[in-house]
Parts: structure tokens; C-alpha cells; sequence
């Protein structure tokens, strides 16, 4: 298997957009290509508005996010959406469950850097 791209490289996988769109909107109600450059920022660099739109309305379709149409100053309305209490709920088991595998990955890094270190300090001469 060959390693990240450059532009891969620190990116959060796919899998995470509905938990990164969950704490997302705990922070508050927000419209679509808002999230998507909220999402962008916050390590889904992939991410793509067609994907982002599913997502959420998978969640609404879930319970987990209400939206309502809201006219723009400076174009057609957008949708907005909001975090249900179901949605509430949910982003914080997100979030409990992503600070376990943050620290799982943190371990699992202090370990191969452990074991580098040693194979580089037995190779010296």
C-alpha cells in the first residue's frame, strides 16, 4: 500500500461527515455551503457539496436535523438547517466516541515512534 497523498495527508476520511455536520450544528443553525466550508475546515478536505447535501438529508430523514427554506439578500432562499434533541444526543456520542479513537490513534503513534526510535538506535553504529 503506498502512502497518503500530499492532499490526503491529515484529511479526515468520508465516514466522518455526518459526526463532523453533528458538532458542527451544536455550534448553531446553519445552510449548506456554509457546513460544506465548515467541513472543509475542519479536516474533510474532500468533502463535495453533492455528498454533503445527502448526508443531511439522511439526517433529517433520521430525526437528527430540521431544516426550513430561508430567502437570501443576494440570491435564490437556502435551506438551513438545526440540530434536533435526537441530533443533540447524537453529536455528543460523537463526540465522546472520536475522543476514544483520538486517543487510541495517539497511542498507537507514541508506540510506532517508540519502536522507530529504537530500530534507528540499533542501527547506529
Amino acid at each position: 500500500m503506498s502512502a497518503p497523498s500530499e492532499e490526503r495527508r491529515g484529511s479526515l476520511p468520508r465516514a466522518y461527515q455526518r459526526a463532523c455536520l453533528l458538532m458542527l450544528l451544536a455550534e448553531g443553525s446553519a445552510h449548506g455551503y456554509e457546513l460544506l466550508d465548515q467541513v472543509r475546515q475542519a479536516g474533510l478536505t474532500g468533502a463535495e457539496a453533492g455528498g454533503l447535501y445527502r448526508c443531511l438529508r439522511s439526517m433529517e430523514e433520521d430525526g437528527l436535523v430540521t431544516s426550513w427554506w430561508e430567502p437570501s439578500q443576494s440570491g435564490p432562499p437556502r435551506r438551513t438547517y438545526l440540530l434536533s434533541r435526537t441530533g443533540e444526543d447524537a453529536a455528543a456520542e460523537w463526540a465522546t466516541g472520536l475522543e476514544e479513537v483520538r486517543d487510541q490513534i495517539s497511542r498507537l503513534v507514541e508506540r510506532y515512534s517508540a519502536s522507530t526510535s529504537k530500530a534507528m538506535m540499533s542501527r547506529t553504529p
